[in-house]
């Protein structure tokens, strides 16, 4: 359709925010559509404006402060419409993705990539009117077999009404495009004529007359002994003082596609998985009086959190927590490319402010503009019991005493990785090391993880109380505390972000 042609288009938008809101409707009306919107947050407002008006589409955020895009969900369905519901989200993983649409949403795109925006309702509205189309076609089984084939001509979906003999007794012309029969051809045809080669006789006149509606997935055979994948749904209607069966038959090529395509991410997704756990340091180093422990949870199958343990010129380590912007596939290459970089220049160079230059330098072409990393890498002088750090924009980590109380915080000395080409890192003064004390490393995903309201985060204080109570346990234990302690924060949701902790401890005094 031109787009200048585009009918008047009532958009409910679940969305706190007034400005994704104007974007969105910005969008649809640069595609043609002569765009009227209402913006809702809140289960009620939903169901009131659902009550109050009529709408052609709705276009929900995943998460909402009061709400979610599964609740605005349940609320459609609640009120028995059926309005095309496609959610734009900043970001969504695969397995929201597909739980969504089974739970009935049409579509999922990003708002960081909205291209697909005007194709994608252009779609939904045509699906819905085929399936108002098909609704009415049901309807009128019931009423007359003439006002059933006026809507039938201009049905998407093929149509075949078959006697209890199982004879085609007509066909609607989207047969051609399913079968690769003219309807001339396929009236007076059986059912068995239609299917594919191999398949038992009577297979789908035996489907047809079970009673009820039944839907089968098979394969039509068409004439140049192709085949095409269909969905049939078989219905009965009495018309005319006679009983016959309908058949709606729909290509289903492309929606076994982009199933399959999942199936494919979904490997794929977990062979990045495995790769990437391989990155991670195998085992803590082993340096009599100090004792190390980490561990990084990515909140999809991959994810942009890192650390490790680099030996550093003169018999130090350098230990280095990192968090990638965003988090997926994206976030992890970044990641491995950034531990590389790190590792390499690591041989060669110990202050940890001149580590962060030249990584900054490395890796500013390859993060473009809206990639950048958070870092902070510590170096440990292992023998005159010393610490120094430089840390690129990253949340601050914390040495505590060994009664719990925070004695230094290493706060950010510099802007994130990828920012500014050009920044230069100076390394910090160096701090001595007492006997008993615990120097806790994390990335955001922790301090910054919400509580089931959406408004308390997790915080430095609490990592601090699971940092006291696993005072005289090995640091191993307070590592699985602590995330164990963010994920109950959380609970039922899971972390939105991936979790890295890295924790070092000096022996206590003897």
């Amino acid at each position: 359709m031109n787009p200048a042609a585009r009918p008047p288009l009532r958009v409910l938008v679940v969305e706190d925010s007034e400005i994704d809101a104007r974007v969105l409707n910005n969008l649809l009306r640069a595609a043609g559509w002569q765009v009227h919107y209402q913006r809702v947050e809140t289960p009620g407002a939903l169901a009131k404006a659902l009550a109050e008006e009529s709408w052609d589409l709705i276009l929900s955020d995943h998460n909402l402060p009061q709400f979610s895009a599964p609740q605005a969900l349940e609320v459609l369905k609640g009120s028995g419409l059926d309005i095309p519901f496609i959610i734009v989200s900043g970001e969504i993983t695969e397995g929201v993705a597909i739980g969504a649409m089974d739970a009935g949403a049409h579509d999922f795109l990003t708002k960081g990539s909205l291209g697909r925006l005007a194709p994608a309702v252009a779609r939904e509205l045509r699906e819905a009117r085929v399936r108002a189309a098909r609704r009415d076609a049901e309807q009128a089984l019931r009423e007359s077999e003439l006002r059933y084939r006026s809507v039938w001509e201009n049905s998407t979906d093929a149509v075949l009404l078959v006697d209890l003999d199982g004879i085609v007794r007509f066909a609607n012309p989207a047969v051609l495009s399913v079968f690769g029969r003219a309807p001339s051809e396929v009236v007076g045809l059986t059912l068995d004529a239609l299917q594919p080669p191999g398949l038992a006789p009577g297979s789908w006149w035996t489907a047809a007359t079970q009673g009820g509606t039944r839907v089968v997935e098979s394969a039509a055979g068409r004439p140049d002994g192709s085949l095409v994948p269909v969905e049939i749904a078989f219905t009965d209607m009495a018309t005319g003082g006679q009983r016959w069966v309908v058949a709606f038959a729909r290509d289903i090529s492309l929606r076994l596609a982009q199933q399959a395509e999942l199936v494919r991410n979904r490997e794929q997704f977990a062979a990045a998985r495995e790769i990437q756990q391989r990155l991670f340091p195998h085992a803590p180093p082993h340096i009599p009086g100090l004792e190390f422990a980490g561990a990084s949870n990515p909140a999809e199958s991959a994810g942009g959190d890192y650390f490790d343990y680099l030996p550093l010129p003169g018999g130090a380590i350098g230990l280095v927590v990192a968090d990638v912007s965003g988090h997926g596939v994206a976030s992890a290459m970044l990641m491995a490319e950034a531990r590389a970089y790190l590792r390499l220049l690591s041989r060669d160079v110990g202050d940890p402010g001149l580590l962060l230059t030249a990584a900054n330098r490395a890796l500013s072409e390859d993060l473009g503009k809206d990639r950048y990393i958070t870092m902070v890498l510590v170096r440990v002088d292992p023998v005159a019991r010393r610490i120094q750090y430089a840390s690129a924009g990253h949340p601050e980590a914390i040495l505590f005493a060994p009664d719990g109380r925070p004695r230094a915080s290493l706060r950010r000395t510099g802007p994130p990785l990828g920012r500014r080409p050009d920044a230069v890192y100076v390394s910090s003064a160096e701090q001595w090391l007492e006997p008993g004390d615990s120097l806790l490393l994390v990335t955001d995903g922790i301090d910054e993880a919400l509580d089931p309201t959406g408004n308390e985060c997790f915080g430095m204080e609490r990592a601090g109380e699971v940092v006291r109570a696993c005072a005289h346990r090995p640091v191993a234990d307070l590592v699985r505390e602590l995330l164990a302690a963010v994920r109950a924060h959380s609970a039922p949701k899971a972390p939105d972000d991936d979790l890295t902790t890295l924790v070092m401890r000096v022996a206590p005094a003897s």
